[in-house]
């Protein structure tokens, strides 16, 4: 053989040149999966929200001690009623965005700390995120409003005065458990009148008054609102399962 030869294999920049821009942008698309159209009109929940509560009647809930819920439903306000207990939904949830809005009575007389309306959303009914009013109200600040209950202090105090509704907007990731391994803690981020007040805070097992917090394995279960015997209201009660 006379002489020599070499093969030598085009260079991506050499492609790249080859492509005008919108050809190397498109190289980069992702076209699937497509996200579903969600409707989200002001004031309303979304479209492919649970509504939990939308001020006519009390048919996603059921008391824990069994039996019917008992809270007082009227003029599309939902108000514990005291003494009847907790209340929880029927239906189990595990990751969600919860909406709900509540408001404490404008006669605080002689109530400060935590005996000033106190209420909780318990996530899966064991991760409490406090309702409090906290407006000029001395307490413990991991038990204040929005506080992940004895565990995480809010960032912020963005309490309205008593008899103000105010808004939680709550995006919880539940718990992952191999067998009774926890493999995975849950996280809260809660927004309160639209301000963010945690954000992913990790969860540190079941919210507890007295002793630590500790994790039992468990799969998804209920939401839950506390009667800690005061006269909290809420309206406009919603989930979406993420």
């Amino acid at each position: 053989m006379i002489g020599a030869f070499s093969i030598t294999q085009p260079a991506v920049a050499d492609e790249n040149r080859e492509l005008t821009r919108e050809q190397q942008a498109a190289k980069t698309e992702v076209w699937e999966p497509v996200p579903p159209v969600v409707k989200a009109k002001p004031g309303q929940p979304p479209s492919d929200a649970v509504v939990l509560f939308g001020g006519n009647d009390l048919t996603a809930w059921e008391s824990v001690k069994g039996g019917p819920a008992n809270w007082t439903v009227q003029d599309g306000v939902l108000t514990v009623q005291p003494g009847t207990g907790d209340i929880a939904t029927k239906q189990a949830f595990c990751d969600i965005q919860l909406h709900l809005e509540w408001k404490t009575p404008t006669d605080v007389t002689g109530l400060d700390g935590q005996q000033r309306n106190n209420s909780g959303v318990f996530l899966q009914q064991r991760y409490e995120v406090q309702i409090l009013d906290s407006y000029n109200n001395k307490t413990y600040p991991n038990g204040q409003a929005g506080a992940i209950y004895k565990q995480h202090i809010p960032l912020v105090n963005a309490m309205r005065a008593p008899g103000e509704w105010q808004t939680y907007d709550i995006l919880f990731t539940a718990p992952e458990f191999e067998g009774d391994k926890l493999i995975e803690p849950a996280y809260v981020t809660v927004l309160h009148n639209g301000v963010v007040i945690q954000h992913h805070a990790e969860v540190q097992g079941k919210t507890e008054w007295i002793g630590a917090p500790s994790y039992t394995a468990h799969g998804c279960a209920p939401l839950q609102l506390q009667d800690h015997s005061n006269p909290v209201s809420f309206r406009n009660i919603w989930v979406r399962e993420l």
